[in-house]
Protein backbone atom coordinates (compact mmCIF):
# COMPACT_ATOMS: atom_id res chain seq x y z
CA UNK A 1 0.00 0.00 0.00
CA UNK A 2 1.25 3.80 -1.10
CA UNK A 3 2.47 5.65 2.24
CA UNK A 4 -0.35 8.01 1.46
CA UNK A 5 -3.79 7.37 -0.07
CA UNK A 6 -5.78 9.93 -2.03
CA UNK A 7 -9.19 9.78 -3.91
CA UNK A 8 -12.02 12.20 -4.96
CA UNK A 9 -15.54 12.10 -4.43
CA UNK A 10 -18.21 14.75 -4.66
CA UNK A 11 -15.81 18.14 -4.83
CA UNK A 12 -13.75 16.82 -1.87
CA UNK A 13 -10.62 14.80 -2.08
CA UNK A 14 -9.12 12.97 0.78
CA UNK A 15 -5.39 12.46 1.62
CA UNK A 16 -4.65 9.87 4.36
CA UNK A 17 -1.02 9.23 5.58
CA UNK A 18 -1.24 5.88 5.42
CA UNK A 19 1.65 4.16 7.76
CA UNK A 20 -0.48 3.40 10.93
CA UNK A 21 2.66 0.65 11.87
CA UNK A 22 4.62 3.77 12.49
CA UNK A 23 2.20 6.11 13.49
CA UNK A 24 1.68 7.87 10.12
CA UNK A 25 5.06 9.37 9.99
CA UNK A 26 6.97 10.94 7.08
CA UNK A 27 8.99 8.66 5.06
CA UNK A 28 10.74 10.05 1.81
CA UNK A 29 7.75 7.97 0.36
CA UNK A 30 5.36 10.32 2.10
CA UNK A 31 6.54 13.55 0.59
CA UNK A 32 6.93 12.36 -2.79
CA UNK A 33 3.51 11.29 -3.24
CA UNK A 34 2.07 14.02 -1.02
CA UNK A 35 3.72 16.79 -2.98
CA UNK A 36 2.11 15.26 -6.48
CA UNK A 37 -1.37 15.01 -4.35
CA UNK A 38 -1.54 18.82 -4.16
CA UNK A 39 -0.36 19.20 -7.20
CA UNK A 40 -3.00 17.47 -8.65
CA UNK A 41 -5.91 18.60 -6.33
CA UNK A 42 -5.38 22.30 -7.49
CA UNK A 43 -5.39 20.88 -11.22
CA UNK A 44 -8.39 19.48 -10.97
CA UNK A 45 -11.17 22.07 -10.73
CA UNK A 46 -13.53 19.23 -9.61
CA UNK A 47 -11.92 19.25 -6.22
CA UNK A 48 -12.87 22.21 -4.24
CA UNK A 49 -11.75 21.26 -0.72
CA UNK A 50 -9.69 18.65 0.61
CA UNK A 51 -9.72 16.31 3.80
CA UNK A 52 -5.78 15.19 5.59
CA UNK A 53 -6.48 12.50 8.21
CA UNK A 54 -4.35 9.81 9.22
CA UNK A 55 -4.91 5.86 8.98
CA UNK A 56 -6.02 4.14 12.23
CA UNK A 57 -7.12 5.44 15.47
CA UNK A 58 -3.99 6.41 17.06
CA UNK A 59 -2.25 8.85 15.57
CA UNK A 60 -2.44 11.49 12.71
CA UNK A 61 1.11 12.18 12.11
CA UNK A 62 3.75 11.86 14.56
CA UNK A 63 5.82 14.29 11.55
CA UNK A 64 9.13 12.56 10.71
CA UNK A 65 10.17 9.17 10.39
CA UNK A 66 13.32 9.06 12.75
CA UNK A 67 14.44 5.69 10.69
CA UNK A 68 13.90 6.40 7.26
CA UNK A 69 13.80 10.57 6.71
CA UNK A 70 15.85 12.08 9.07
CA UNK A 71 18.79 10.07 8.38
CA UNK A 72 18.51 10.59 4.74
CA UNK A 73 18.87 14.12 5.19
CA UNK A 74 21.55 14.02 7.31
CA UNK A 75 23.50 11.48 5.41
CA UNK A 76 23.64 9.44 8.24
CA UNK A 77 22.04 7.03 5.09
CA UNK A 78 22.24 7.07 1.47
CA UNK A 79 19.76 6.95 -0.87
CA UNK A 80 18.30 3.34 -1.39
CA UNK A 81 15.46 3.57 -3.53
CA UNK A 82 13.30 5.30 -5.77
CA UNK A 83 11.39 7.68 -3.55
CA UNK A 84 14.69 8.78 -1.91
CA UNK A 85 16.21 9.64 -5.02
CA UNK A 86 13.51 11.64 -5.71
CA UNK A 87 13.65 13.55 -2.65
CA UNK A 88 17.30 13.74 -2.59
CA UNK A 89 16.96 15.36 -6.56
CA UNK A 90 14.40 17.86 -5.07
CA UNK A 91 14.19 18.60 -1.83
CA UNK A 92 11.62 21.18 -2.56
CA UNK A 93 9.45 18.40 -2.34
CA UNK A 94 9.43 18.29 1.48
CA UNK A 95 8.75 21.45 1.88
CA UNK A 96 5.68 21.44 -0.70
CA UNK A 97 4.27 18.15 0.84
CA UNK A 98 4.01 19.92 4.13
CA UNK A 99 2.80 23.37 2.04
CA UNK A 100 5.75 25.20 3.37
CA UNK A 101 6.42 27.92 1.11
CA UNK A 102 3.62 26.67 -1.40
CA UNK A 103 0.16 28.53 -1.29
CA UNK A 104 -2.40 25.77 -2.02
CA UNK A 105 -5.21 27.60 -2.88
CA UNK A 106 -8.01 25.65 -1.89
CA UNK A 107 -9.55 25.10 1.76
CA UNK A 108 -7.66 22.05 3.48
CA UNK A 109 -9.49 20.69 6.78
CA UNK A 110 -7.46 18.55 9.20
CA UNK A 111 -9.36 15.40 10.89
CA UNK A 112 -7.12 14.64 14.09
CA UNK A 113 -7.45 11.52 15.16
CA UNK A 114 -5.09 10.48 17.51
CA UNK A 115 -1.58 12.46 18.83
CA UNK A 116 -0.32 15.28 15.97
CA UNK A 117 3.13 16.21 17.19
CA UNK A 118 6.23 16.87 15.39
CA UNK A 119 5.94 17.18 11.71
CA UNK A 120 2.28 15.84 12.23
CA UNK A 121 1.18 19.21 14.17
CA UNK A 122 3.97 21.36 11.95
CA UNK A 123 1.77 20.30 9.26
CA UNK A 124 -1.56 21.29 10.91
CA UNK A 125 -1.04 24.77 11.21
CA UNK A 126 -0.95 24.92 7.08
CA UNK A 127 -4.22 23.47 7.33
CA UNK A 128 -7.07 25.86 7.15
CA UNK A 129 -9.82 24.49 9.43
CA UNK A 130 -9.27 21.80 11.79
CA UNK A 131 -11.27 18.69 13.35
CA UNK A 132 -10.00 17.42 16.42
CA UNK A 133 -11.50 13.94 18.01
CA UNK A 134 -11.74 13.51 21.40
CA UNK A 135 -8.99 11.37 21.96
CA UNK A 136 -6.36 13.95 20.12
CA UNK A 137 -2.98 15.63 21.56
CA UNK A 138 -1.10 18.06 20.06
CA UNK A 139 2.71 18.80 20.60
CA UNK A 140 6.04 20.06 19.39
CA UNK A 141 8.54 17.64 21.48
CA UNK A 142 11.68 18.81 19.52
CA UNK A 143 12.93 21.18 22.50
CA UNK A 144 14.15 18.49 24.40
CA UNK A 145 15.57 15.95 22.28
CA UNK A 146 17.91 19.57 21.34
CA UNK A 147 16.61 20.42 18.29
CA UNK A 148 13.59 22.96 17.18
CA UNK A 149 10.17 22.45 14.85
CA UNK A 150 11.10 24.64 11.89
CA UNK A 151 9.15 23.29 9.06
CA UNK A 152 6.49 25.98 9.60
CA UNK A 153 5.90 26.27 13.54
CA UNK A 154 8.52 29.30 14.90
CA UNK A 155 6.54 30.98 11.73
CA UNK A 156 3.20 30.13 12.04
CA UNK A 157 2.33 29.04 15.38
CA UNK A 158 2.55 32.38 17.60
CA UNK A 159 0.42 33.66 14.79
CA UNK A 160 -2.04 31.20 15.27
CA UNK A 161 -2.73 31.39 18.44
CA UNK A 162 -1.83 33.26 21.85
CA UNK A 163 1.59 34.48 21.48
CA UNK A 164 1.96 32.81 25.70
CA UNK A 165 0.54 29.88 24.99
CA UNK A 166 2.82 29.40 21.45
CA UNK A 167 6.28 29.68 23.23
CA UNK A 168 4.62 27.42 26.52
CA UNK A 169 4.14 24.59 23.70
CA UNK A 170 7.51 25.75 21.62
CA UNK A 171 9.58 26.03 25.05
CA UNK A 172 8.51 23.39 27.20
CA UNK A 173 7.82 20.53 24.26
CA UNK A 174 4.75 19.59 26.52
CA UNK A 175 1.72 18.03 24.90
CA UNK A 176 -1.94 19.42 24.96
CA UNK A 177 -5.54 17.49 24.46
CA UNK A 178 -8.14 18.40 22.05
CA UNK A 179 -9.78 20.42 24.67
CA UNK A 180 -7.19 22.86 25.09
CA UNK A 181 -6.45 23.00 21.57
CA UNK A 182 -10.03 23.99 20.51
CA UNK A 183 -9.91 26.36 23.91
CA UNK A 184 -6.90 28.42 22.46
CA UNK A 185 -8.24 28.35 18.94
CA UNK A 186 -6.04 25.68 17.09
CA UNK A 187 -8.91 23.76 16.18
CA UNK A 188 -12.23 24.42 15.13
CA UNK A 189 -13.92 21.61 16.39
CA UNK A 190 -14.09 18.71 18.81
CA UNK A 191 -15.48 15.60 18.70
CA UNK A 192 -15.94 11.94 19.28
CA UNK A 193 -14.03 9.80 17.06
CA UNK A 194 -16.53 8.10 15.30
CA UNK A 195 -18.14 11.10 14.44
CA UNK A 196 -14.75 12.59 13.07
CA UNK A 197 -14.66 12.30 9.45
CA UNK A 198 -18.35 13.30 9.96
CA UNK A 199 -17.59 16.48 10.83
CA UNK A 200 -15.13 17.14 8.42
CA UNK A 201 -16.73 16.15 5.70
CA UNK A 202 -20.22 18.37 6.62
CA UNK A 203 -17.56 21.55 6.43
CA UNK A 204 -16.18 20.41 2.91
CA UNK A 205 -19.39 20.11 1.35
CA UNK A 206 -20.43 23.17 3.04
CA UNK A 207 -17.62 24.96 1.48
CA UNK A 208 -18.05 22.96 -2.10
CA UNK A 209 -21.25 24.40 -2.65
CA UNK A 210 -20.55 27.58 -2.30
CA UNK A 211 -18.80 29.40 -5.44
CA UNK A 212 -15.32 27.63 -6.20
CA UNK A 213 -13.38 31.01 -7.25
CA UNK A 214 -14.93 33.18 -4.13
CA UNK A 215 -13.29 30.37 -1.80
CA UNK A 216 -10.08 30.06 -3.43
CA UNK A 217 -10.07 34.21 -3.51
CA UNK A 218 -10.97 34.49 0.36
CA UNK A 219 -8.24 32.18 0.80
CA UNK A 220 -5.71 34.25 -0.99
CA UNK A 221 -6.83 37.41 -0.15
CA UNK A 222 -6.23 36.43 3.42
CA UNK A 223 -2.80 34.53 2.78
CA UNK A 224 -1.91 37.79 0.88
CA UNK A 225 -2.95 40.08 3.76
CA UNK A 226 -1.72 38.75 6.55
CA UNK A 227 0.81 41.24 8.83
CA UNK A 228 0.09 43.73 6.97
CA UNK A 229 -0.73 47.55 7.34
CA UNK A 230 -4.37 47.91 6.84
CA UNK A 231 -4.06 50.11 3.99
CA UNK A 232 -1.71 47.61 2.19
CA UNK A 233 -4.10 45.19 2.75
CA UNK A 234 -7.25 47.10 1.38
CA UNK A 235 -5.78 47.44 -1.83
CA UNK A 236 -4.99 43.49 -1.78
CA UNK A 237 -8.89 43.16 -1.02
CA UNK A 238 -9.89 45.37 -3.45
CA UNK A 239 -8.09 43.77 -6.47
CA UNK A 240 -9.56 40.59 -5.39
CA UNK A 241 -13.14 42.14 -5.14
CA UNK A 242 -12.89 43.35 -8.79
CA UNK A 243 -11.55 39.86 -9.69
CA UNK A 244 -14.50 38.05 -7.96
CA UNK A 245 -17.13 40.23 -9.29
CA UNK A 246 -16.19 40.28 -12.71
CA UNK A 247 -16.54 36.49 -12.90
CA UNK A 248 -19.26 34.44 -14.22
CA UNK A 249 -20.17 33.30 -10.59
CA UNK A 250 -20.50 36.77 -9.23
CA UNK A 251 -23.31 37.02 -11.66
CA UNK A 252 -25.16 33.30 -11.40
CA UNK A 253 -25.06 33.56 -7.46
CA UNK A 254 -27.42 36.35 -7.06
CA UNK A 255 -29.59 34.96 -9.91
CA UNK A 256 -30.29 31.86 -8.90
CA UNK A 257 -30.86 33.35 -5.34
CA UNK A 258 -33.60 35.68 -7.10
CA UNK A 259 -35.11 32.25 -9.03
CA UNK A 260 -34.71 30.16 -6.07
CA UNK A 261 -33.02 27.74 -7.33
CA UNK A 262 -29.43 26.24 -6.39
CA UNK A 263 -26.71 27.99 -7.85
CA UNK A 264 -25.04 26.26 -11.07
CA UNK A 265 -21.12 27.56 -10.13
CA UNK A 266 -18.41 27.10 -12.84
CA UNK A 267 -15.74 28.70 -10.92
CA UNK A 268 -15.06 31.13 -13.25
Amino acid sequence: MPAVLFEKRNHIGYVTFNRPEVHNSYSPETLVLLSGIWTEAERDDDVRAVIVTGAGKVAFSAGADLGRLIPLFTGARKPEDEWDHKLMANRRLGDMALLRGYDFPKPVIAAVNGFCIAGGMEFLQATDLRVASENASFGLQEVKWAIIPAAGSLARLQRQIPYAKAMEILLTGNRIDAQEAWRIGLVNHVVAQEKLIGKAEELARTIAENGPLAVRKIKEAVRRCSGLPLEEAFKIENQIGREVMASEDAKEGPRAFMEKRKPNYKGR
